[in-house]
């Protein structure tokens, strides 16, 4: 019984708790034998936490609670989402050689812990998530449940492979450029980056990257993606900012189809040497016809802003000054300096353009990015006299997911380049943007399709998702590594 509860999403294993067809216990061993299985071959999770887990199950069991999610297994990335007590590493060497703990919870650790989950363990990420790849020199790479030669992503990867490979229904993610979209495009599940200021970084953290990371989940449904974000959003008291509430839980939008909405296609290369791969081409064009298909006026059309060069160069000068701070930051609460091999180049090379960058460029590099950002949301807004869009339908990545190596091996920027063309833009906006399962390879790997509302829509983007998860289900499609 327990397997069979296993293979639900976090939504059914939570009613078969209550039912009570399952105990917690039965569920987290479960869910615990499933990582077992699967890990050796994906390396995905780098943190065990199964004692206590297993002692957390049991007082879900003996205390009956009510909480939505009351002995439901899932495993959160070890970036962000700190637990008191637990490794904390990043996916640093550095880190990782001085057995870094955190000392607190993150506010997002306690709602996850207040909404019943319980924790498994942590999940690989590449150095403090600085990459699209999953593959930190500290442990090693994370392997695609469906061609354990490609790459889950990142920097959620580790989350994303134990998903899809069905060890658990849900895990927690983060999105600074695509985090949470590209491994969920990658491995085949449902990724929704929220609006920024709709989930609370406290309290070691306001912002990072300008505002433009945002914590979230991957999961199999968009009912589960709507549930979790239910829980876990929420003003903190001292947040710099503060997204405005949901006219209802988004758990009840999955319910409602939206009207017809005019949809903007996007389907070509944007910037300087991006890749124009006709697979890409061909995910956005059938979505279109399928949105046509459920009463949607579809138009090749998107924001002209997105596609200047410029917008890449300023937001590379943003990543660079905080990583150069961040790393900054963990040697002061080391204690000592990390050692060159104790730092990845790619990294270690953020960090010098950062330091090299004053203060005075830094701020207009912002400023910028702020003009640029009310230019791309205009899109969005009724203008003329007339209707602007309601959403913008693009590829996830550019292609399918690339062999492990190529986005870490020495040409490694040149191809992300190439493929992160649609993603990080929406970051630097603040707007709400999710990718979801909707077309397979010719080679048989998943290729997600993005959708992108206007700020603080994501009622928006749960209806259409809830629609087009109807109109053509995935939930079936499993990778040849499962539990």
């Amino acid at each position: 019984m327990a397997q069979d509860a296993l293979a639900g999403d976090a939504t059914s294993q939570a009613q078969a708790l209550r039912s009570g067809s399952v105990s917690a216990r039965e569920l987290v061993d479960a869910a615990i034998a499933a990582i077992e299985r699967v890990n050796p071959a994906l390396n995905a999770l780098i943190h065990r936490r199964f004692d206590a887990a297993r002692a957390e199950a049991r007082a879900h069991d003996a205390g009956r609670s009510r909480a939505p999610f009351a002995g439901v297994p899932m495993v959160v990335k070890d970036l962000e989402c700190a637990m008191a007590g637990e490794p904390h590493h990043m996916g640093s060497v550095f880190l990782k050689h001085v057995g870094h703990r955190a000392t607190e919870d993150s506010y997002l650790a306690r709602r996850l812990r207040d909404a019943g989950f319980v924790v498994l363990g942590r999940t690989n990420t590449p150095e403090f998530g600085g990459t699209i790849t999953t593959e930190p020199v500290a442990y090693g790479p994370t392997r695609n449940p469906w061609h354990l030669d490609h790459s889950t992503g990142g920097s959620s990867g580790g989350s994303a492979a134990l998903v899809a490979a069905r060890a658990v229904a849900v895990a927690h993610a983060n999105d600074g450029g695509g985090s949470i979209r590209i491994p969920a495009s990658e491995c085949g599940l449902v990724g929704l980056k929220p609006s920024r200021g709709r989930v609370s970084k406290g309290p070691d953290v306001g912002e990072s990257w300008m505002g433009s990371t945002i914590d979230g989940v991957v999961s199999r449904t968009v009912r589960d993606t709507a549930a979790v974000l239910d829980l876990a959003a929420g003003y903190e008291a001292g947040d710099p900012y503060a997204a405005p509430p949901f006219a209802r839980p988004l758990a009840q939008e999955v319910r409602h189809a939206p009207h017809e909405l005019r949809i903007g296609l996007l389907a070509r290369p944007l910037l300087p040497g991006g890749l124009d791969d006709p697979e890409s081409r061909a995910s956005v064009e059938e979505t279109g016809r399928l949105l046509e298909g459920l009463g949607h006026v579809v138009e090749v059309a998107h924001p002209p802003a997105i596609g200047e060069q410029r917008f890449a160069d300023l937001f590379t000068t943003i990543v660079a000054v905080c990583t150069a701070a961040d790393l900054l930051a963990l040697e002061r609460l080391v204690g000592r300096a990390m050692r060159p091999d104790e730092v990845e180049p790619q990294t270690a090379f953020m960090r010098d353009v950062g330091r090299a960058t004053t203060s005075t460029d830094y701020l207009h590099a912002v400023a910028e990015l702020h003009r640029w950002s009310r230019r791309v949301v205009e899109w969005w807004q009724p203008r003329d006299g007339g209707r602007g869009f309601d959403l913008l339908c693009t590829p996830t990545i550019a292609g399918p997911p690339p062999r492990l190596g190529v986005l870490s091996g020495p040409d490694a920027m040149t191809h992300l380049l190439a493929i992160l063309q649609y993603t990080a833009q929406f970051n630097v906006t603040g707007q709400p943007a999710i990718s979801l399962p909707l077309h397979e390879s010719r080679g048989g790997l998943p290729m997600g399709v993005q959708l992108v509302a206007a700020p603080w829509r994501e009622d928006l983007l749960v209806r259409i998702a809830a629609q087009l998860e109807q109109a053509r289900p995935w939930i079936d499609r499993v990778p040849g590594v499962r539990a």
